[in-house]
């Protein structure tokens, strides 16, 4: 019996510190993985008057808000890879541009732009998070954004 109990604490112990070897950057950053139950009741994207300022000196910077807050529900259903989870504390890609981090983080910027135009390819919040996971957003020009 002691031998059992010493093996078994062994395991645990074991499995207690496979954190510590673990790499924190291979994990999903937050999301939600079903659609708000409520869509008008999310903390709206900025809009208006809220896109001017310091914060908005480029044409793209507008561009991805602006697209945010025509597919909210899609990217409450998406995960950041800037990390935002952990260093703001946001729940998911929406959160970003509830705020004016978005306009500042080119991570955030290019995973809407990407979103945006997959939404309009017709592709679910599901396939464009497995595109994600992927970097698939890693080829957004954004300065191509902000022409017309």
């Amino acid at each position: 019996m002691k031998r059992i109990s010493l093996t078994v604490a062994v395991g645990l112990i074991a499995l207690a510190s496979y954190a510590q070897w673990s790499n924190p950057m291979d994990d999903i950053p937050a999301y939600h993985p079903f659609p708000p139950a409520n869509v008008a009741a999310l903390k709206p994207v900025l809009q208006g008057k809220q896109l001017t300022g310091p914060y908005f000196r480029y044409a793209w910077q507008v561009v991805v808000y602006k697209e945010a807050a025509k597919i909210p529900a899609v990217l409450y259903q998406l995960p950041c890879y800037c990390r935002c989870d952990r260093a703001l504390g946001h729940s998911s890609l929406l959160s970003c541009y509830q705020g004016t981090h978005a306009a500042t983080c080119s991570t955030c910027a290019k995973e809407e732009a990407f979103a945006y135009e997959m939404t309009q390819r017709g592709w679910t919040p599901k396939q464009i998070r497995e595109a994600i996971e992927r970097k698939a957003y890693d080829k957004i020009d954004l300065e191509k954004l902000g022409r017309s």
